[in-house]
């Protein structure tokens, strides 16, 4: 039985590095950059107006009462050809280029125009209401870093600087097995002894989450056999996840089946809580995270162990102050599912009082994991622990 960081090591070690390949913009979300991403033009690309108004010199627009004439108008996109005067202005509008001369917007709200003669309104302190060129980024500038996770800003700022695709890693694509004879399908009449098997749909939210294309293969039964023949299924995929069947029962047969179809093992055990049952191996060019079948032990040994093998990044880890005494933990580290809430005087964390790895309502209400090192001694509130954030809202994710 090996570490959590030992466990992470090993899998960091043997996670495959993967392809990438150019996507167009209205593909890009939740992709991974595979390079830097640097604006190939300025924005804005020349000094423009913030409104809707008349382009002056300052000088001649700062007090009220003033009179300027209109020799032009710039509508956006296509610029005023003659630099602006002293006593002139030009018709502007949100967007266009700042003619030549001109170094204040005085907006159409505060003037009267008559002909071609506006009549300032009100007295002016400072130039106002031109976005100076580059003030957002300029060529050159790095718009999103290797690693990045591509979101709806993310593609604004890519096409805004010009880019309408970006190198990002493909997806890697992680098929789910389920085992277990007492298994069925959401939705299923169920009879005596079977239970919806909630894990594959849970696992594919968080894969898709962390960039992944989740394929959800099926159920097997607890048969060697049936196994065999879903992991030939799997062929395609990059990691495989089987779900169930580690443990040492008469019926765990997951192990078995994928000795037999010729896994290189890495690790079969880990000194965590939940989810000791947790192993991991090689079948050819695939990775093979085996997780529990009891829901939380699948959830908190997915956060460890899968999302850095789909990403090679962990959950964020962060520091709150307990809000009740926990007692002093065993010899494995150990995940308490918990809730932090963030307050004027910083972060505290709740772990829920029902810690079973069988149970999903706890699940559904946290958003992150409470750690503790192996042996750790009893805490009281107001102490110090360190937390892994899984979210901004209820749940893990």
């Amino acid at each position: 039985m090996i570490s959590v960081s030992q466990a992470l090591s090993d899998i960091a070690k043997h996670r495959a590095q993967p392809a990438t390949e150019r996507v167009p913009l209205n593909g890009l979300i939740g992709a991974r950059l595979a390079q830097d991403v640097a604006a190939k033009v300025t924005l804005p690309p020349h000094d423009a107006s913030a409104m809707d108004g008349y382009a002056a010199r300052f000088e001649d627009a700062c007090e009220a009462g003033k009179t300027l004439k209109v020799i032009g108008e710039a509508p956006a996109g296509t610029p005023f050809d003659r630099p602006v005067g002293p006593g002139e202005c030009v018709r502007i509008f949100t967007g266009s280029v700042i003619s030549n001369g001109a170094d204040t917007i005085v907006i159409q709200e505060n003037v009267t125009r008559d002909g071609d003669i506006i009549t300032t309104l009100q007295d002016a302190e400072i130039p106002r209401h031109i976005r100076k060129a580059g003030i957002d980024f300029k060529a050159g500038d790095i718009l999103a870093r290797k690693g990045d996770v591509i979101g709806p800003a993310q593609i604004a700022l890519l096409a805004a600087g010009n880019h309408d695709s970006a190198l990002v890693y493909r997806r890697p694509r992680v098929a789910i097995i389920a085992n277990g004879d007492e298994l069925r399908v959401p939705g299923s009449e169920l009879l005596p002894g079977q239970i919806n098997n909630s894990n594959p749909p849970f696992l594919a939210s968080l894969i898709e989450s962390w960039g992944g294309m989740a394929v959800q293969a099926g159920i097997a039964r607890d048969s060697q056999d049936e196994i065999l023949a879903m992991i030939k299924t799997c062929a395609d995929a990059d990691i495989i996840v089987p779900v169930g069947g580690a443990s040492v029962g008469d019926h765990d047969h997951m192990r078995a089946a994928f000795a037999k179809a010729g896994l290189r093992m890495i690790f079969e055990k880990i000194a965590v809580k939940p989810g000791k049952p947790t192993w991991f191996g090689t079948l050819g060019a695939q990775r093979v995270l085996g997780l529990p079948g009891n829901p939380a032990s699948a959830a908190v040994c997915a956060h460890l162990f899968l999302r850095p093998l789909i990403t090679a990044q962990s959950g964020v880890a962060a520091q709150a102050r307990l809000t009740k005494p926990i007692s002093a933990n065993g010899p494995r580290e150990s995940y308490l599912r918990a809730r932090v809430r963030a307050g004027l005087d910083g972060m505290t964390v709740t772990p829920f009082p029902k810690q079973d790895s069988s149970l999903i309502t706890p699940l559904a209400k946290s958003n992150a994991l409470l750690k503790l090192e192996p042996d750790a001694p009893a805490r009281d509130a107001g102490d110090v622990a360190d937390v892994i954030m899984l979210g901004t809202g209820s749940g893990l994710v």
